[in-house]
């Protein structure tokens, strides 16, 4: 389980440090790809090859579909970490994610966001903003 928020600075050739406590989940290497809104996604091997066997359960013949392919697995990158427990973040996806300089690296659960500082410190104050109606619009299981 990835919990917290961790603040980094990209180093000069594009690498950032994996928080210490999250590195062994990562021996067997990191996938990064593209999130929604701006930040990048960092998961396990194993996370990934769930995502892309559920993908591969959908119809190819819709369009939306196809794109859909074209959007997550053509942004994604297969990569290791370094024995200093860094990854070499793609241009393309640092430009996605808008970081240039200062980083969050946020647990959320199974896998990793990777986002700007800026636009982090942007989302936390969405999400106090909208907590209560994100709660609230939550089904309670009984």
């Amino acid at each position: 389980m990835f919990l917290g928020e961790y603040e980094y600075k990209i180093d000069p050739k594009g690498r950032i440090a994996i928080p210490p406590r999250f590195r062994g989940q990562f021996m067997e290497g990191i996938v990064l790809a593209k999130g929604l809104d701006h930040y990048i996604i960092a998961c396990t091997p194993k996370l990934w090859q769930e995502v892309s066997e559920r993908f591969n359960t959908l119809p190819f013949a819709r369009s939306k579909q196809r794109r859909m392919g074209r959007i997550v697995f053509s942004s994604s990158f297969s990569l290791e970490l370094d024995e200093q427990g860094r990854v070499l973040l793609p241009s393309p996806l640092r430009q996605h994610a808008e970081i240039k300089e200062s980083l969050v690296i946020a647990g959320v659960n199974t896998y990793l966001e990777i986002w700007s500082k800026e636009l982090w410190d942007k989302e936390q104050a969405q999400m106090e903003d909208d907590a209560w109606q994100i709660f609230e619009g939550m089904e309670t299981r009984q």
